[in-house]
C-alpha cells in the first residue's frame, strides 16, 4: 500500500475513534477495546452509503423524467422538514 494512503487511513481511523469516544464519553481503555468495532461499523456504513447512492443514481438515470423525480424527492424532504419545525407529530397506534 502507498505510504500516503496509509497515513491518511490512520488519521481517518483515529479521528473516527476519537469522535465516537467524545460523543459517547468513553474512557481511553474502552476506546482501545472498541476501536476495531468502530472501524468495522464505520466501514460498513460508508459501504452502504456508497451502494445506495449508486443504486439511486442509476435508477434516476433510467427514469423517463429525472427532473420530476428529483423535484418530488426534494418537495418531500422540504415537507418533512417544515412539519418537523412546526412540531407536527403523527398519531401513535395502540
Amino acid at each position: 500500500m502507498r505510504p500516503r494512503l496509509t497515513a491518511l487511513s490512520i488519521v481517518a481511523i483515529t479521528a473516527a475513534a476519537l469522535l465516537v469516544a467524545w460523543v459517547y464519553e468513553l474512557s481511553l481503555e474502552n476506546l482501545l477495546v472498541l476501536a476495531p468495532v468502530i472501524v468495522v461499523g464505520a466501514a460498513a456504513a460508508a459501504g452502504l452509503l456508497v451502494l445506495w447512492t449508486r443504486v439511486g443514481l442509476e435508477w434516476l438515470q433510467a427514469s423517463r423524467h429525472p427532473r420530476r423525480v428529483v423535484m418530488l424527492l426534494v418537495a418531500g424532504l422540504v415537507l418533512v422538514a417544515v412539519l418537523t419545525v412546526l412540531g407536527v407529530e403523527l398519531p401513535r397506534e395502540g
